[in-house]
């Protein structure tokens, strides 16, 4: 990920929580030096590490940061995950926001990691969606990537994906396909949001490329992979928990995607300490 894409989401994180400055460590430290280590305190997979670099680089460019664990990584309780060394007023300036990123992204690529472990023994992929936190979502997007995930549409301009309010607007799920067909080029991409096996059928007399299957029962969703015998691309969306996952997975459709990896996940557990 190119510098200029993250360096303006911690200058941001930075503003919002220094403020005017960090009064306690400014009024207990002036130029003491120290070193503290960051320390994983739950097992997952680590994700973030040149974000939290980034956040020490930001509040003291003096500072020593060194990464002691990668990106991908399966780290467990009490591994030393970074080493930084420098002012001590610097260095716990900068930690809850490291902390907070690292935590974070971690707790999403742990999260991604274990449903596709999950389901590797099936054909179906794992993606995300567009329940992100905003303004973080390229880092929590990358982190998906990280725990062995997939991306969805990063944006509304990457590809058309027609709702349910869309063919609600639009009168019938045939008539807006035919509304993006007149606007967009031939290269345009087209997903359909379906949730009967009536409306499956509809979607496959338009030609779209991508199907998505929403909030189907696994036995719907059986019936809709008959019926659409690889004729296009199929998603399977909508409150899938991990407990149904499996279940999901082995219906035979070629895509799931999980809200839950970045729009509710439990962050890693990680702790800085100074030594």
């Amino acid at each position: 990920m190119e510098h200029v894409v993250y360096r303006d989401i911690v200058t941001q994180a930075l503003r919002e929580d220094i403020g005017n400055g960090d009064l306690t460590t400014k009024s207990i430290f002036g130029n003491e030096s120290g070193e503290a280590f960051i320390t994983a305190k739950e097992q997952g997979i680590l994700a973030g590490m040149f974000i939290a670099e980034e956040v020490f680089a930001q509040v003291d460019r003096t500072l020593e940061f060194k990464a002691l664990r990668n990106d991908g990584d399966l780290i467990d309780i009490g591994d030393k995950i970074a080493h930084i060394k420098g002012k001590i007023s610097a260095i716990l300036t900068a930690e809850r926001v490291a902390l907070n990123f690292l935590q974070r992204m971690s707790g999403i690529a742990t999260a991604t990691k274990n449903a596709t472990e999950l389901i590797s023994h099936t054909h179906a992929g794992i993606t995300d969606t567009r329940k992100t936190t905003p303004g973080l979502r390229i880092l929590e997007k990358y982190a998906v990537r990280i725990g062995g995930g997939l991306n969805h549409r990063f944006n509304l301009s990457d590809m058309v994906l027609i709702k349910d309010n869309h063919i609600k607007g639009a009168g019938t799920l045939t008539e807006a396909v035919l509304r993006v067909r007149r606007n967009t080029g031939f290269t345009t991409k087209i997903e359909v949001e379906t949730a009967s096996i009536e409306q499956v059928k509809e979607a496959l007399d338009c030609g779209v490329d991508i199907i998505m299957l929403d909030n189907m029962s696994a036995a719907d969703m059986e019936a809709a992979v008959k019926l659409i015998a690889k004729r296009t691309l199929i998603e399977a969306s909508g409150g899938i928990t991990y407990d149904r996952l499996l279940e999901v997975a082995n219906t035979g459709v070629d895509i799931i995607s999980l809200g839950y990896l970045t729009s509710s996940v439990t962050c890693l557990d990680m702790s800085l300490t100074l030594s």
